[in-house]
Formats: C-alpha cells, structure tokens, sequence
C-alpha cells in the first residue's frame, strides 16, 4: 500500500527558522536608527516652527520672546516628548534648544540676531544638532 505524505520535513522548517533569524538580526538595527532620526526630525521640525513663530511674536511685540511667551501667545506649542528651551530672548535675537526624551544626549538647536550661538553653531536661523 503507497502512502501520499503530504507536509514539510523537521530539517526543512529548521532551515526556514535560521533564515528568518538571520534577516531579524540585519533588519533590527535599521529600525532602531530609523526611531533615532525621527526624534531628530521632530526636534528639528520643532525648532523650525519656534523661529517662525517668534518672528510672528516679534511682530505683534516688537521684541522676540522665549518659549513661555511665545507658547502663552498661543502661536507655538512643541510636540509631545520634545523640550524646548529659549534664551537670549532680547528685541534683537534669541537662541533656542530642543531635546527629545528618547534621543539620549542628542540636542538640536538654533539662534537668530546677535544671540548666543548654542552648540556652536555658525549659521543664523539654521537649525543643527550635536
């Protein structure tokens, strides 16, 4: 009597086993460089939308503001998880820094006018991280 044995054999689904473990192992540590570049993203973005909504509190004021003017203005709120943090806040620059709580020792930042520079930074109105 002929049996028809359908299915797959041990070996062949250890096989498959190892390989999706293999492409797991490569594909993990992009993801987690990808999380790490969207933090720097929002942080970026955040900073981005802070100048120009200082340059529309400077308008209305005739002075820039630091974040708890320009937010208490209701023209600026950063996204949850970002701090962002002004100084130098005078009617002729200000200068400004964001951190993200899951980007760890990552900090971005800007300035415009005769503000300090944070982090170095050399270009005005160009946001930048260290």
């Amino acid at each position: 009597m002929l049996r028809n044995k359908k299915g797959f054999t041990l070996i062949e689904l250890l096989i498959v086993v190892v390989i999706i473990g293999i492409l797991a192992a490569i594909a993990i540590p992009k993801f987690a460089s990808t999380k790490q570049k969207a933090y720097m993203a929002a942080m970026k973005s955040d900073l981005k939308n802070f100048v120009t909504a200082n340059e529309s509190y400077f308008a209305d004021y005739n002075t820039y503001g630091t974040y708890g003017n320009v937010n208490g203005a209701g023209l600026f709120s950063a996204t949850t998880s970002v701090t962002l943090t002004s100084t130098d806040a005078t009617a002729t620059g200000f200068s400004a820094t964001a951190t993200h709580a899951a980007a760890a020792g990552k900090t971005c930042g800007v300035y415009v006018g005769n503000a300090t520079a944070p982090g170095g930074l050399t270009v005005e109105g160009e946001v930048n991280c260290w």
